[in-house]
């Protein structure tokens, strides 16, 4: 299953159409994905919303094929976790940082997402809400660094692809109430 997973993503990554994101860096041995975008919707809902992860993910982005399974605990040491049946999990991340600071929210994850995870890279995900007066501004930041020897700048568009496709998801979902 862990394979056929693995496989969907891979193959998602490169049929996905690209969503607005930039890479802003990248290098045989890291890439940086940044992203914003501006929602019609309080603050505490945005982000309430981004930490009901299972609501807005891609199932065809998750190791059971459903979305529901996934939980992402927003504290220090918490897990950005998916289980499902006879006791079969994933570890797709683990959180960092949970921090306010003058009405800017952030949550941060560290880990490698899909395929990253067996490429042994360290990935740092960082999403950000900050107020606005007719809403909020959501931007998410992913670095991911590793061995040259892996060529992180082939995947760095594959990767921003399916992450543009997620928080696209977000911001949908938070702005309507359906990420499709």
């Amino acid at each position: 299953m862990r394979l056929l997973a693995i496989a969907a993503f891979a193959a998602a990554i490169v049929i996905s159409p690209a969503a607005g994101a930039e890479v802003t860096a990248a290098s045989p041995s890291s890439f940086t994905i940044e992203a914003e975008a501006e929602i019609a919707a309080a603050p505490g809902k945005v982000w309430r919303d981004l930490t009901r992860i299972d609501r807005w993910w891609n199932a065809a982005h998750t190791y059971s094929g459903d979305a529901s399974n996934l939980r992402l605990d927003a504290r220090a040491g918490g897990c950005w976790c998916e289980r499902w049946g006879d006791g079969q999990s994933a570890e797709h991340m683990r959180v960092v940082l949970v921090m306010e600071s003058e009405g800017v929210r952030t949550l941060r994850v560290a880990g490698g997402l899909g395929p990253l995870q067996q490429m042994g890279v360290s990935g740092v995900l960082t999403f950000t809400v900050a107020p606005l007066p007719n809403g909020a501004k959501i931007s998410m930041t992913y670095r991911v660094s590793g061995d040259p020897s892996l060529n992180l700048e082939a995947i760095a568009a594959p990767v921003d692809n399916v992450l543009m496709e997620q928080f696209g998801r977000l911001s949908r979902y938070t702005a309507s109430g359906s990420p499709d």
